[in-house]
């Protein structure tokens, strides 16, 4: 449902650029972009000049757009440097000649008011948690798309005030590059930054590599598409942690195959001390390789991923048919924790892509991460669990209820199985070297291993001394019973 309803979005985008282009009316939006381009609203952090806009003339979306930027703080000043295509900027008709070289002489006097439409518009800047005034183009240029400015943050710099191209340089609109240069006053240059940077708009999937350059020269790099909303250039612990717990309880909510396992662990099992069992048994393992994953022990093979998500289908399928035809559950929680095992790798997909916004806290994020996690586990639980238990005392048999809901699930997750099974068989699978890397890795695969079989043999020997205790607590409660209803002349229950 989710691929037919980008489709139809792309779909009405498309439909909405033709009739702008035969109306000569406002420009197309790129779907999912969260913010109005200036063509048809002010961007929350448009400057008052906004007003002031001409007329937007329709241009079409560049498709893929990739910005580059750098973020540094020197001598009272925070100075962003950005490079994004020409053609991104598209409420301007910019001169050509012959069959599409820009004029770049007469181009070049449209660029400051167009980086500011564009760019400065959209990016807001902290110093720590105080807003700081919208940034000004104090630079703006044509590139050639080979220029290697960017490599580094003084190259790039020095390009922008370097003399323009010269006006006799054939070159094709599509591929010209603006580079600009934003600048802001701040109190003091190794304050901690914060930016919101919303320059989705610029295409219909942009991608933006952002570095912050410290005032000691080190780089931190952020890779992201689409709107990251506010990224914390150097966050405080408590920043990273808060961070990564939201990021967590979302993406558990988010999951709809983790939700659904969830909802097949629990069908068969709502009374407190088995449910506290299997969710136990699955956190445990899949903290375990969520960690493992993000300090490196996971597979870096492409096919690794598309293997997980096979698996993680599979173990919905295994567990809705074992709800189905199981006649007991006593050894539930084993099922929980080797599944489990295989959904950690699939939260740390998420995590490891993320983590470039933690700073220096790695195991601070990585907690929060997980906590973030079980969390949203919780919430999940406590929605799952009494709309079960209504859903058979007044709607349903039990067993009835159980058989029904489980052979839905079971429908749904054997399609998202035949469907990823189907992109996994496409790789070329090859033996690994076997070689001293193949060896470094086999021995962490041990370790992992052995960790795995520790944890599962504790949690195994910590229901058995429950499952005892509770077993003697009830037979004293028994005893009790019985000697009660004897003083009393009663039976037994």
């Amino acid at each position: 449902m989710k691929r037919h309803g980008t489709s139809g979005l792309v779909a009405l985008a498309v439909g909405m650029v033709t009739l702008a282009s035969s109306s000569g009316a406002a420009a197309a939006v790129a779907p999912g972009v969260s913010r109005s381009t200036p063509a048809t609203a002010p961007a929350p952090h448009e400057p008052a000049a906004a007003s002031l806009r001409p007329a937007p003339i329709p241009h079409e979306i560049p498709a893929d757009v990739v910005v580059r930027a750098f973020v540094k703080a020197d001598e009272g000043t925070l100075r962003l440097v950005v490079r994004v295509p020409l053609t991104s900027m598209r409420d301007v008709d910019f001169p050509v000649r012959g069959p599409g070289y820009v004029e770049i002489e007469e181009a070049s006097e449209l660029l400051a008011d167009q980086a500011t439409i564009w760019i400065a518009s959209y990016v807001a800047l902290f110093e720590e948690s105080t807003p700081l005034p919208a940034p000004v183009v104090t630079g703006a240029r044509i590139s050639l798309p080979s220029d290697p400015s960017f490599a580094d943050y003084d190259r790039a710099l020095a390009h922008i005030s370097a003399p323009p191209l010269g006006a006799g340089i054939d070159l094709i609109l599509e591929q010209a590059m603006l580079d600009v240069v934003l600048e802001t006053p701040v109190q003091l240059a190794d304050s901690r930054f914060s930016i919101d940077p919303a320059w989705a708009h610029l295409g219909i999937r942009t991608t933006t590599v952002l570095r912050f350059v410290t005032p000691e020269g080190a780089e931190r790099v952020y890779q992201y598409t689409g709107n990251p909303g506010r990224v914390r250039l150097d966050p405080r612990w408590h920043q990273a942690f808060l961070r990564f717990v939201v990021l967590g309880f979302a993406h558990i909510l988010d999951g709809i195959d983790h939700l659904l396992f969830l909802l097949c662990l629990v069908i068969p099992m709502r009374r407190f001390w088995p449910l506290v069992s299997v969710v136990t048994a699955f956190t445990a393992a899949h903290s375990i390789t969520l960690g493992a994953s993000v300090l490196g022990l996971a597979p870096n093979a492409l096919w690794f991923p598309p293997l997980i998500e096979t698996l993680i289908a599979a173990s919905i399928v295994f567990m809705a048919l074992e709800n189905i035809v199981a006649k007991t559950q006593k050894r539930r929680w084993m099922w929980a924790f080797g599944f489990g095992l295989v959904h950690g790798f699939g939260f740390s997909f998420l995590l490891r892509e993320s983590l470039q916004f933690a700073g220096s806290h790695l195991f601070t994020s990585l907690l929060g991460f997980n906590l973030g996690v079980e969390f949203g586990q919780l919430f999940a639980l406590l929605i799952m669990v009494p709309g079960l238990a209504l859903l058979f005392a007044k709607v349903i048999p039990e067993r009835t209820g159980a058989i029904l809901v489980s052979a839905l699930v079971a429908h749904t997750s054997w399609h998202w199985m035949a469907e990823r099974w189907g992109v996994l068989s496409a790789y070329n699978f090859q033996l690994p070297a076997l070689d001293a890397v193949f060896g470094a890795a086999l021995l962490r695969w041990v370790a992992l291993l052995l960790i795995v079989v520790a944890v599962g043999w504790g949690l195994g020997e910590a229901y058995r001394r429950l499952a005892k205790w509770r077993a003697a607590r009830r037979g004293v409660e028994s005893a009790s019973g019985a000697e009660r209803a004897a003083a009393s002349g009663q039976p037994p229950e």
